[in-house]
């Protein structure tokens, strides 16, 4: 077994970074979303502990006596607010709102600074934690106004900034903590994860079968192929077009995975069925849900159709499962997480992806020999258009928004821009708005242009498209597509927004 790094997240949101920069040292971790009660350690292949702290201020003052007595591995601390230090030694200190830029500078000798600049910008969601403290702690660098930026006691170090957030010295920080202070090997590896999951769903699956949800998307497409490694013609892959995907897509996706997984492909007409569960609903949750729930009840049928077809596998990966707030607070419900109904005609579902973030993903697409074009192809949501169409779901608005989407995508794939974003669509808003078309007035939708570059998707930064580009997408969207006469650009970040409107 691996050494693990176990992310205790009391925030749900940095936990995710950290983790990202834990895995880039070849470091295996794993992220449980907390609460004060439940900081024990379980798994004896722990080789330390993370505890984020919350920006909120959220105090762990009544836990700190438990965790000093009870841990034993390095305790990495995470931007704590120092409420629950200061509180003791009698100081009141108020987080500052938002995030802040603080000078740090560590004179002090720590291992946890090795290597380290003496001096660098830190990113802060606090007012730094006092030196004066109870349990023994020492502190080890000091922020601008003589505040202490970080305390260190035995086996315990806390951080009053976000080493992730803070550039490469922040990095070094990290990786002094793996490797020196928990004594991480760095050895683990994509290969150790697939040959993890193909003897698991090997000895689960047994001597039956699966069956794979199959959106032709790249988490699905990979999970198909791993789980394929594993029990070969035992699988039934099976992509439902559900009337929610891009123009042409269900075409493009028979013909691809046809070739490659042969008589296991099924493809299943479902148009109508969704459309149906989907009349009149508009609130977001309860499309995800709805979606969720029919893709389950399609499976449950088609797998009678099979003989000995118990396990259902999809391509869960580890963001939807953060975002889908299990375990935790929900952004939003993904279909194949929260959305899911809670009585399932499964004996289980087999999820082999859902530890590993997107980019982690395709490096195992590519270890198991699938194409670059399939791997590198930009994210659909499982819901598909279902979540870019505002409010309640028509096939008028649908064909809206295909034509909408082939236009944006044809134009970004003719200057090559295509190959630069991480990910790319329109969304047709339920607002509607008075214009002009040949000299008579028009009312109606408004298409919103998405396009955000990203590492891992659990953060993203909108693009920067050419403006000539952006004129040229509106002029032909408002020009040939029937139902749209205005076109906007969404410039929000994730966070404070999601890549997805719903």
């Amino acid at each position: 077994m691996h050494q693990k790094i176990l992310i205790m997240d009391f925030e749900g949101r940095h936990g995710q970074e950290i983790a990202k920069i834990i895995r880039g040292f070849q470091v295996y971790c794993e992220i449980e979303r907390s609460s004060p009660d439940n900081l024990a350690i379980e798994d004896e292949n722990t080789a330390g502990l993370v505890i984020v702290g919350s920006a909120e201020g959220s105090s762990l003052e009544d836990e700190l006596d438990s965790l000093l007595s009870k841990a034993d591995v390095p305790v990495l601390g995470i931007c704590f607010d120092g409420g629950f230090n200061n509180k003791k030694a009698g100081k009141e200190t108020a987080a500052t709102p938002g995030l802040n830029s603080l000078k740090l500078n560590h004179p002090e000798n720590s291992i946890l600074f090795e290597d380290a600049e003496k001096e660098f910008e830190v990113i802060s969601s606090c007012d730094g934690i006092f030196a004066d403290l109870s349990h023994g702690f020492k502190a080890t660098s000091q922020g601008d106004n003589g505040e202490s930026l970080s305390l260190e006691k035995d086996i315990f170090y806390l951080l009053g900034f976000y080493p992730e957030l803070s550039g490469e010295n922040g990095k070094k920080i990290i990786e002094n903590y793996l490797f020196k202070l928990c004594g991480c090997t760095g050895d683990w590896s994509i290969d150790d994860y697939i040959e993890k999951q193909v003897s698991e769903i090997r000895k689960t699956v047994g001597e039956g079968g699966a069956l794979c949800a199959l959106s032709g998307g790249v988490d699905s497409s990979v999970c198909a192929a791993l789980a394929y490694r594993a029990v070969g013609s035992k699988l039934k892959c099976i992509f439902v077009d559900t009337g929610l995907m891009r123009k042409n897509e269900g075409d493009e996706v028979e013909e691809v995975f046809g070739k490659i997984l042969g008589g296991s492909f099924f493809r299943i007409d479902a148009q109508d069925r969704f459309l149906g569960k989907l009349n009149g609903v508009t609130d977001p949750e309860k499309k995800r849900k709805i979606i969720g729930e029919e893709f389950i009840r399609i499976f449950e049928e088609e797998s009678g159709k099979f003989e000995g077809i118990e396990y259902l596998i999809q391509g869960t990966i580890y963001p939807d499962i953060i975002e889908s707030g299990v375990g935790g607070s929900v952004v939003k419900s993904h279909h194949n997480v929260g959305g899911l109904p809670e009585n399932i005609d499964f004996k289980g579902i087999i999820e082999p992806l859902n530890m590993l973030f997107k980019t982690e993903v395709r490096e195992l697409g590519r270890k198991l020999g699938l194409p670059d074009k399939l791997l590198n192809r930009q994210p659909f949501p499982g819901p598909g258009l279902g979540v870019r169409v505002i409010g309640g779901i028509t096939k008028e608005k649908l064909e809206i928004l295909r034509e909408a989407d082939a236009i944006f995508r044809e134009e970004l794939s003719e200057i090559g821009l295509d190959k630069e974003l991480n990910q790319y669509f329109v969304v047709l808003t339920d607002i509607k708005s008075v214009g002009v078309r040949d000299g008579k007035r028009t009312y109606a939708y408004t298409a919103a242009l998405r396009a955000v570059k990203t590492d891992d998707f659990m953060t993203a930064k909108w693009a920067k498209l050419p403006h000539d580009l952006l004129q040229k997408v509106s002029k032909r969207i408002t020009d040939e597509v029937s139902g749209i006469n205005r076109v906007v650009y969404d410039i929000t970040d994730k966070p404070p927004g999601t890549i997805e409107w719903e």
